[in-house]
C-alpha cells in the first residue's frame, strides 16, 4: 500500500512559480513510475507529467512542455513538479499517482495509488 500525500498548492498570479511535492509512505518508490495529473472544474482529469522509476523515461503533456519539469528523489521518496510561467489555464486540482512498473506512463489506469490532491489557482 503506497500513501501519496501532495502539498504546494496555492493562489498565484499569471506569471508565478510554483513547486508541488509528493510525499509517500508505505512502500518504496524505486518500484514505481510516478504521474502529475490534473482536473480543471468541468473538465476531465488529464495527464501532465509523468517520470520513470528512475528518471530515465520523461513525459509532458503539451500545454506544460517548456514551462514544467517533473522530477522524484527515490531516497527521499519523493516526486516533485516545478511549475513556472503559470497560466490561468493551469487552474486546476493537482494529483500525484503512483503506478508500479518501470517506464513512464500517460494511461491514467495504470495508476494505482493516488493522493488527495492540492488546489493550484493562477490568477489572470
Amino acid at each position: 500500500q503506497v500513501v501519496l500525500v501532495e502539498s504546494g498548492g496555492g493562489l498565484v498570479q499569471a506569471g508565478d512559480s510554483l513547486r508541488l511535492s509528493c510525499a509517500a509512505s508505505g512502500h518504496t518508490l524505486i518500484n514505481y513510475r510516478m504521474g502529475w495529473f490534473r482536473q480543471a472544474p468541468g473538465k476531465e482529469r488529464e495527464i501532465v507529467a509523468a517520470i520513470g522509476w528512475n528518471g530515465g523515461t520523461i513525459y509532458y503533456a503539451d500545454s506544460v512542455d517548456g514551462r514544467f519539469t517533473i522530477s522524484r528523489d527515490n531516497a527521499k521518496n519523493m516526486a516533485y513538479l516545478q511549475m513556472n510561467s503559470l497560466k490561468p489555464e493551469d487552474t486546476a486540482v493537482y494529483y500525484c499517482a503512483a503506478a508500479l512498473g518501470f517506464a513512464a506512463t500517460v494511461r491514467d489506469d495504470e495508476y494505482g495509488y493516488w493522493g488527495q490532491g492540492t488546489q493550484v489557482t493562477v490568477s489572470s
